[in-house]
């Protein structure tokens, strides 16, 4: 008996393959079609029958689309994403076609498959950055006004969050991080510590732990995570290597 349509939606972490879960090697072998971002394909053990539909970049609802016809055909299908697929990637997308899909495809069996997020990754290699109340905020514009970003990068500044930058800088948006850092640097203190993570997890992994005031902007890109401080956030020094970051469980009172 052959086994039912399926679709997965799966985290392949930020790119050790140490933190690929057991689940989601599971779900890629048993796929007969993998859907994905090419780069992110070319991270799954290659099997034989196995079927796979490689895209670009900036084409996630194309590919969630195909991904859920595959599905509606019979097809057990697995669509890769990095990090986590629940964390700017493609289980949004996948959600987001569905909505506005055909009707028959809300009876398909859609399974989301968490990863380490590249915000994970990074808190983890450099401490416990993490350890207090957080924000996760994309300075991509594509899918969304800039003012939006700007109105949301001030509310998580008030709030006092330690604040995870995905998506910080492109080839053709280089302003943005800019931008971002003009506006906290208004509203943070100079000595905030913040951290560049850069393809945390791979060969040439770069990690710099640097102030709100004196970092460059300019050394983001794509495969970087900037976190920056709250005002709780501290640096553990410690002889010969670079110093641990901590946010603390318990905040001060205010008077």
């Amino acid at each position: 008996m052959s086994a039912p349509p399926q679709l997965s939606v799966v985290g392949l972490g930020p790119g050790f393959a140490g933190w690929v879960t057991p689940e989601a090697r599971a779900l890629i072998e048993a796929a007969s079609d993998l859907v994905g971002y090419a780069p992110y394909l070319a991270r799954c053990p290659q099997r034989p029958g196995q079927l796979r539909h490689a895209s670009d970049n900036r084409v996630e609802l194309e590919r969630a689309r195909l991904a859920l016809e595959l599905a509606a055909d019979g097809r057990r299908v697995a669509v890769v994403s990095g990090g986590d697929p629940g964390v700017f990637a493609m289980a949004a997308a996948v959600f987001e076609a569905l909505e506005d899909g055909p009707p028959a495809w809300r009876a398909l069996d859609i399974h989301v498959s968490p990863g380490v997020s590249a915000m994970q990754a990074a808190a983890a290699r450099l401490g416990a950055p993490l350890g207090g109340d957080f924000c996760a905020i994309s300075l991509s514009d594509n899918l969304k006004p800039w003012a939006t970003i700007e109105r949301r990068l001030r509310a998580a500044a008030e709030g006092d969050f330690v604040i995870a930058l995905y998506n910080p800088a492109s080839k053709t948006r280089r302003r943005q991080i800019f931008d971002a850092f003009a506006l906290l640097r208004g509203l943070k203190s100079g000595d905030t510590p913040t951290a560049f993570a850069r393809n945390v997890g791979r060969v040439d992994e770069s990690l710099s732990v640097e102030t709100l005031a004196s970092a460059n902007p300019g050394a983001a890109d794509m495969s970087t995570l900037v976190l920056i401080g709250s005002s709780e956030t501290r640096l553990i020094e410690r002889p010969g290597g670079a110093p641990y970051v901590l946010t603390p469980r318990r905040a001060r009172v205010s008077a």
